[in-house]
């Protein structure tokens, strides 16, 4: 994990809030110093789960009462039902730490780590985060993914003051987890393709370090996947400063571009669309994983088309906002998520022209290309590498028919205003062949069954 470590450290001078990170065992016996060098004098409120409380929120609670550090009533969350990453929850934890007089310390994963930071933001608060499984990349990220009248947003909210994390409490984490992490992970190779693409046709411009930051690393961060299945402390270790890693990039930006393209965009659909696992919310990195298979694919079906269509290549007619309009209430409705929408699509029509892109698209493809095929993993060595982290790599993994996965290439789009893959195809007229492509026979996931066997599906929750 030395070489993990190194970048991590690099990563956390650069950064603009967190001032401290600890991936090592023992980690939780610190916790007192740091809370005391962080913050002296302050009130600490644990803030957890029914099960990171037992995993670690108890053990971080009495090493701070031990030490002497002041302590309010810990904040337990209940699992069933399971908290929901929304608004209205993160303002009722605010309202805790205002009337404790408290700092947060937000002891779990994604959903506590998401409403611990924005409550802490809400009450005007620096917050700690003691990390319990290696799962997502959101605790040293700006922001938090909450639920706000049930459409999926960023919000913005400063990133923790320091992080501290076990390789052993993250061995102990249900196995699943740690393949979420992996998905997580994995999705920042389609996140770099969909900016270096942006960069290309000067839509948004590449900043060096914090893309650098992710992509120079991201090969060695997912080379060994087998070994996380196995629940290696060493492994689970590294895989986490990796994420965390992708979380300061986010920091240093100043949003997610550096760790987020068109494989979230499948994720925050879903996961908008309360897609349900086994009974439960279908998990982030899980979604992300099949979200950036199925763009690793959409990626293969461009860099295989011939020189001479791409030469010839013209933009579409541009929708205008009534054809947007019937477009998101058509594939989501008339509700919030549809109101959202339409919001993100008009900033991204205000973007520029769609002729001037696809013109400059034509010019740069050639060495774009050649830049893409060095970078992108192939879609099919990506499932097998989420099947050796333990993650879904098909869509079946998540209930996902073809039929949907199709209709969501279209509809995955209108829920973001970053530009990726599919807005380009759009801009060419090509999305709607380029899917069909995808799943005819002889196609990405023509070839593959639209359905797992049951014993798939258990395997790969």
């Amino acid at each position: 994990m030395a070489g993990s470590d190194s970048i991590l450290q690099a990563a956390v001078r650069d950064a603009a809030v967190t001032r401290e990170v600890l991936v090592d065992r023992g980690a939780a016996a610190a916790l007192p110093l740091v809370a005391m060098r962080r913050v002296a004098g302050a009130r600490w409120l644990v803030v957890a789960d029914d099960n990171t409380w037992g995993a670690a929120g108890a053990a971080a609670h009495e090493q701070l009462r031990a030490q002497g550090v002041l302590t309010a009533e810990p904040l337990v969350l209940p699992v069933r039902p399971r908290a929901k990453p929304d608004l209205a929850t993160a303002q009722g934890i605010a309202q805790r730490l205002q009337e404790s007089d408290a700092l947060p310390i937000a002891v779990g994963s994604g959903v506590v780590n998401d409403l611990a930071k924005h409550a802490a933001a809400l009450a005007g608060k620096p917050y700690i985060c003691v990390a319990t499984a290696a799962s997502m990349d959101g605790y040293a990220a700006s922001g938090a993914a909450l639920l706000q009248d049930g459409f999926k947003r960023t919000l913005a909210c400063p990133p923790p003051v320091a992080v501290l994390a076990d390789p052993d409490v993250l061995a102990a984490a249900p196995p699943a987890m740690a393949g979420w992490g992996y998905g997580d992970l994995a999705g920042k190779a389609v996140a770099g393709a969909d900016w270096l693409l942006a960069d290309a046709l000067e839509v948004e411009a590449i900043n060096p370090a914090p893309f650098g930051l992710v992509q120079d690393h991201l090969g060695e961060w997912l080379a060994q996947p087998g070994r996380l299945a196995a629940r290696e402390p060493q492994a689970l270790g590294a895989l986490l400063s990796g994420l965390l890693v992708s979380g300061f990039a986010m920091q240093a930006h100043g949003n997610s571009r550096p760790a987020s393209g068109s494989d979230h965009q499948f994720s925050h659909l879903w996961e908008m669309e309360s897609l349900q696992v086994g009974g439960q919310p279908a998990a982030h990195g899980a979604c992300v994983g099949v979200g950036c298979v199925a763009m690793l694919a959409l990626y293969e079906w461009l860099l295989a088309q011939p020189a001479a269509v791409i030469a010839q290549a013209s933009a579409r007619d541009a929708q205008d906002g009534d054809a947007i309009a019937r477009e998101v209430e058509a594939t989501l409705g008339s509700g919030e998520v549809a109101a959202a929408a339409l919001q993100e699509m008009k900033a991204k029509r205000a973007i520029g022209s769609r002729r001037e892109r696809v013109q400059r698209f034509v010019r740069v493809w050639p060495q774009l290309r050649a830049t893409l095929a060095a970078r992108l993993v192939d879609a099919v060595a990506m499932q097998q590498r989420l099947r050796a982290a333990g993650a879904p790599a098909h869509p079946a993994d998540l209930g996902i028919s073809h039929s949907t996965l199709a209709a969501d290439y279209r509809r995955a789009r209108l829920i973001r205003r970053r530009y990726t893959l599919l807005d380009l195809l759009e801009d060419l007229g090509w999305l709607d062949d380029a899917v069909a492509d995808l799943f005819a026979p002889r196609g990405f996931w023509g070839r593959q069954a639209d359905t797992l066997p049951h014993t798939a599906l258990e395997a790969h929750p």
